[in-house]
């Protein structure tokens, strides 16, 4: 598994907590010194079944002061990957890649029904 967070970020606090409880392996990844390539996007987005629409930080300060909302209605999906690309605090997080498996965010719930069957 790679677990792919932002240190300061509550909400991967939490996911780690969960797989850390759950005696989880995981490769520990920090998404803004790493930041996710185009094409582990690309390649994230096809397993996950998610838009890279879907994929942003909608709560993060950048994509705001991007003024990202109005502008992902008529951006490609070829801009979004490349945007998603130039900085990690773009990136939905906490992302967890296990097997043919992508999760963009914890939700608890999620995680316990495909994770630990």
């Amino acid at each position: 598994m790679l677990f792919v967070e932002y240190a300061k970020c509550g909400t991967c606090r939490k996911a780690k907590k969960w797989l850390d409880a759950h005696g989880f392996e995981y490769e520990d990844r920090p998404i803004k010194e790493e930041n996710p390539t185009e094409e582990e996007l690309r390649a994230w987005s096809k397993l996950s079944g998610i838009s890279p629409r879907k994929m942003f930080n909608t709560s993060g300060m950048l994509y705001r002061e991007m003024g990202l909302k109005e502008k992902l209605a008529s951006m490609p999906e070829d801009e979004m990957f490349a945007l998603l690309a130039t900085d990690g605090m773009l990136v939905k997080r906490p992302v967890l890649v296990s097997g043919n498996t992508v999760f963009f965010g914890f939700k608890e719930n999620e995680w316990e029904g495909k994770l630990t069957r």
